[in-house]
């Protein structure tokens, strides 16, 4: 398992990365000219978690901060597993999703199930 370096919770962050995750499964809709109903629910289900703390620009309290992360992971594994059902994996989804759970503090999943979300394990993009 690759070396991570130890990133602190930052919700505010996390959510600027749902939302590029969801306008992403946006233009993919667009593009494809079909929908992905699972995947739009969970990438709307991570910004609508998220939103209050991007527009508070701050973390809540330790102990809200990590009930909101790990419902945040929930979702975000649910968005993977939509996106492996609906065959979207790319390069830059997987990096997003690495970012994402990065932002929860989950540095070393992220590693991991980016890879399901389609990151080329050769990125020069993942941590070393």
């Amino acid at each position: 398992m690759k070396q991570h370096a130890f990133i602190p919770m930052n919700l505010p962050h996390a959510c600027r990365v749902a939302r590029r995750l969801l306008d992403f499964l946006v233009a993919l809709e667009n593009h494809h000219g079909r929908q992905f109903p699972k995947a739009m629910q969970a990438g709307g289900d991570l910004v609508n978690l998220l939103i209050q703390y991007d527009l508070a620009d701050e973390n809540p309290p330790a102990e809200e901060a990590r009930k909101v992360a790990e419902q945040v992971a929930a979702r975000a594994r649910e968005l993977v597993a939509a996106i492996e059902e609906y065959e979207l994996q790319s390069d830059r989804m997987g990096q997003w999703v690495r970012n994402l759970f990065e932002c929860l503090e989950k540095a070393e999943e992220g590693l991991e199930i980016s890879l399901r979300a389609g990151e080329n394990p050769k990125s020069l993009q993942r941590p070393a």
